[in-house]
């Protein structure tokens, strides 16, 4: 579907600047390829069972004949499912981790149209190599300082198409243990910034939502489960971890042979796409 907004009000918004104003109140730090090497391999891990790659990959409808370029690849989350379907992938992230990662699995599965290379937004994407593709993607990865330039880079990488996606609210971050380790969240801006952006850019684009169903978690023990879950807490301190070990204790229930939630906490992600 096609969203337009032009009310007065928002049209009067700087939506670059109070992306920034945004994301200096966040409360939860991720950011920096210091950050992502410490926790590419669990997140690779994650990423491979979680069902949004697929539900992507149907937003997107890849075509044969297109080159692609994926910018905050990850550890190949799209990359991976994209190689069989497209005729080429560049892979970008500023995590040397991931990028590592991602090879070995291209080597594990014999693919050879992924091109692999550690190149940040901010970097000089022709001095690094990277010229024109078909499509550019950025799933998940804008985590920028200038939401505008980023923007404007992928729109002129790419030749045809644009697709990035953003969080919906809190995204994968559950506010309710927030609330129960008495800590605040603020996840920082989500994909309306984005959308109300590239409308003032005047690009009028296409928006689907993605909803992650598949995040009830099963445990083999409570142990495992908090430290399941301490992973979206920075810094977190021996009284607070007493209070997740707590609330778990008091929302885990049998599963077969393990443990999980007795709630299910639904996610969703903007999908934002348009045509050159």
């Amino acid at each position: 579907m096609t969203v337009a907004s032009s009310s007065v009000q928002e049209s009067a918004i700087n939506w670059n600047h109070a992306w920034q104003l945004a994301r200096r109140k966040k409360t939860t730090k991720s950011n920096g390829p210091t950050y992502w090497n410490h926790r590419a391999p669990s997140f690779a891990d994650h990423t491979r069972k979680s069902e949004y790659s697929r539900k992507f990959m149907q937003v997107l409808a890849a075509q044969k004949h297109w080159s692609v370029l994926d910018v905050g690849c990850g550890a190949g989350t799209l990359a991976i499912p994209l190689a069989s379907k497209v005729r080429r992938v560049t892979a970008i992230d500023f995590s040397e981790v991931m990028i590592g990662l991602l090879r070995k699995r291209c080597a594990e599965l014999d693919l050879s149209n992924v091109n692999t290379s550690v190149v940040a937004w901010e970097d000089d994407w022709q001095d690094a190599g990277i010229m024109q593709h078909d499509v550019a993607i950025a799933s998940r990865s804008l985590t920028v300082e200038d939401l505008g330039a980023a923007l404007l880079k992928l729109d002129r990488i790419a030749r045809h198409r644009v697709v990035i996606s953003s969080l919906v609210d809190d995204g994968p971050f559950d506010r309710r243990i927030f609330d129960a380790i008495g800590r605040e969240l603020d996840r920082g801006p989500d994909y309306i910034y984005a959308y109300n952006l590239l409308h003032q850019m005047g690009i009028y684009a296409d928006v689907s939502f993605v909803v992650d169903t598949d995040r009830r978690k099963s445990f083999s023990s409570l142990d495992e489960a908090v430290a399941g879950y301490d992973w979206m807490i920075d810094n977190l301190t021996s009284e607070e971890k007493e209070r997740l070990r707590s609330y778990l204790a008091s929302h885990l229930v049998r599963k077969g042979d393990g443990w999980t939630l007795d709630y299910q906490h639904v996610v969703r992600w903007a999908v934002i796409s348009w045509s050159k």
